[in-house]
């Protein structure tokens, strides 16, 4: 079978760290994709689940909606966001 080269653009850090993890699992990153393409054509589906930010659900957005019309009537509070550090 004919051979063929997909290139990838993404961030330099995540690329390093994923031929670190490939290189310690005994392959390389082109073995690795190839394994995700297989995965995805035998299975007819992306191999893992993916998930949207709960921020952007629609009963989230709604309730959004909903504070930003009752601040901009006056029933409510406006207030500067507080960082939290992480622990």
């Amino acid at each position: 079978m004919a051979q063929a080269t997909m290139t990838v653009n993404m961030d330099e850090y995540e690329r390093d760290r994923f031929n670190e993890f490939c290189a310690a699992a005994g392959m390389d990153a082109s073995t690795a994709v190839c394994m995700f393409v297989k995965a995805v054509l035998r299975e007819n589906r992306i191999p893992f689940e993916i998930s949207g930010d709960p921020f952007f659900s629609p009963v989230n957005q709604a309730r959004v909606l909903k504070s930003m019309r009752e601040l901009r009537e006056g029933k409510g509070t406006a207030h500067e966001l507080i960082e939290v550090e992480d622990e």
